[in-house]
Parts: C-alpha cells; sequence; structure tokens
C-alpha cells in the first residue's frame, strides 16, 4: 500500500518564505510538521549547533519578521504569530535537510522528504515567475509601510492629539465650545498655562479636568478678593494651581506642554456665550515663553 504523506505538499509550501535571497521556514512551522514543540524543536538544534552554520539557520530581525507577518494574512496557516518574546529562527533548505540527522525519527526521516520536495517545487515556480515575486516583495515592503503610518495615525486619533488648527463658535454653542477646551486641557501631558485677564471659580472647574501630574498656572492683570478665595479653596482639595499677575496681554491664550499655543478670542469664562474664533499658532510658543520666563 503506498504511504500517504504526513502534511500536504501546498501547505509547505504556502509556509515556505523568501528572506535574504533564499527559501526558508519559521522553527515554529518545521517544529509542528515533525510534531514536536518549537521549545523541544529549538533545543535539539542547538545541542547540534556546529551543524547549522549560518547559511543553514539564522535568526529574523523584526523587520523580517514583519513582514512574514503580514505575508501570513494571504494564506492559510493555522500558525499564532503573536506571544512570541523573541525574534524567530528561520531555516534554509540545507538546514532543514539536516534536521533528520538531529531529531532521528521515521516521522523526522519523511517530513525531511516531503519538506525538500516541496522546495524544489517553489524553486522551479520562483525561477518561472522571477520578475512577478519581485513585484509582489514591493507591493508588500509598501503595504507594511502603509500600515505603519495608519497605525500611527490612529494612535493619534486615540489620544486626542488631532486638534482643529482653526474655526470659530457661534452663539448657544456653549458646550461645544465647552467641550473643546476641556479635550485641549486632557491631552496636556505635563503643563498648561492660560492667559486670561477675566478669570473666576469656572475657569479653576476647567482646569480641574487635566491629568493630576500636569501643572496648571494662569496669568491674569488682576486678582480679586473673590478669585484668591475660590483659589485657597480649591488648592486645598485638588491639585494646585498657580496664578500669576500680568498685564500686558489682552487676547487669551492658552499653552499646552510648552509646544502648543492656542489663541481664544474669548475668556474661557464666557464660551460659547457670544461669536468667538480660535487658532493654533504653534510657531510662537518659543517667544512667548521666554517672554513669561523673563517676568
Amino acid at each position: 500500500m503506498e504511504n500517504k504523506p504526513i502534511i500536504n505538499s501546498k501547505e509547505i509550501e504556502n509556509r515556505i518564505y523568501s528572506i535574504r535571497g533564499q527559501q526558508v521556514m519559521l522553527d515554529s512551522d518545521l517544529a509542528g510538521i515533525y510534531q514536536v514543540e518549537t521549545k523541544v524543536f529549538n533545543q535539539a538544534v542547538k545541542r547540534n549547533a556546529e551543524r547549522f552554520p549560518e547559511n543553514f539557520r539564522f535568526q529574523l530581525t523584526q523587520d523580517e519578521f514583519d513582514i512574514i507577518n503580514l505575508r501570513s494574512q494571504f494564506v492559510t496557516s493555522s500558525l499564532n504569530y503573536g506571544g512570541r518574546r523573541y525574534s524567530p529562527y528561520v531555516f534554509g533548505e540545507q538546514g532543514i535537510a539536516m534536521l533528520s540527522a538531529i531529531l532521528r525519527s521515521d516521522v523526522a526521516i519523511k517530513v525531511s522528504i516531503e519538506i525538500m520536495n516541496a522546495f524544489v517545487e517553489m524553486r522551479r515556480i520562483i525561477i518561472s515567475n522571477a520578475s512577478l515575486f519581485h513585484r509582489l516583495d514591493k507591493i508588500e515592503i509598501k503595504q507594511l509601510e502603509a500600515d505603519q503610518k495608519f497605525e500611527e495615525i490612529f494612535k493619534a486619533l486615540e489620544s486626542d492629539k488631532l486638534h482643529s488648527e482653526k474655526g470659530i463658535f457661534y452663539n448657544g454653542q456653549v458646550f461645544d465650545a465647552y467641550t473643546f477646551v476641556s479635550d485641549i486641557i486632557r491631552n496636556a501631558k505635563t503643563s498648561i498655562i492660560l492667559l486670561d485677564n477675566y478669570v473666576d471659580d469656572t475657569v479653576l472647574t476647567l482646569l480641574g479636568k487635566r491629568n493630576n501630574d500636569v501643572t496648571a498656572t494662569i496669568y491674569t492683570k488682576t486678582i480679586s478678593n473673590q478669585l484668591r478665595l475660590d483659589l485657597q479653596r480649591y488648592n486645598s482639595q485638588y491639585s494646585a494651581i498657580e496664578i500669576e499677575i500680568f498685564s500686558d496681554a489682552h487676547d487669551r491664550f492658552l499653552i499646552i506642554d510648552d509646544t502648543e499655543l492656542y489663541h481664544i478670542g474669548a475668556s474661557l469664562k464666557d464660551l460659547g456665550k457670544k461669536w468667538f474664533a480660535f487658532s493654533r499658532m504653534d510657531m510662537e510658543v518659543g517667544r512667548m515663553l521666554q517672554i513669561l520666563n523673563d517676568i
């Protein structure tokens, strides 16, 4: 009776990757085919390290592993690449031929023969379609780069870093304006500086939305007895807010983390009561901070 193959040749071909100019297979894929755990598989190889020089077996870089993960999305695979704490090793055709000598089982011998046949078939396909595979490699690399850029954008969106550069709020948009400024305050990581000549307890409440380890400083032209009392009561219960006297500013400005500068056309206590505009003007933040530091 003819022996049935241990693993389908097509499944083996789907697990062969082209890395550094040669066809290779992952250690975890090979361990699964040889019916042993990946850890046991690699320990056996390590005990026979002299049989596996660099051109037989090598460890992937993170970029190479990312490309393999990308390709695995397009083929049927039972592998789960998540959770590995190290970059995997891969084996070339010669390294795989050496495996049957160290694993020493009937399964290992049969599997090695089937894998070698798959490598021969893959080599024939690659030679026949060399230009096509070259174009596919370029497409996959570009897709990987695009995925990384999308990931950066999504992270920025999740951290509320993308705010409008400029806009107008109209009469009655009290909540919209309040929410807009609240989001800016919540986004601060280290510090908030507010220049506003008309401050009351509602402004203190608004600044209370910041993270606990974010400092807050208000510059205003006068500090009334009521504001001083409100500040004293606020600071007795929450993270302290500092207030400094500064009379050179007519407009309202909000500085976030010493890097973002917002010009706001209304006092924070009057947001949405009348038309006002806002604009982001980060180019001026350095000059403004220098003036404030010289006070």
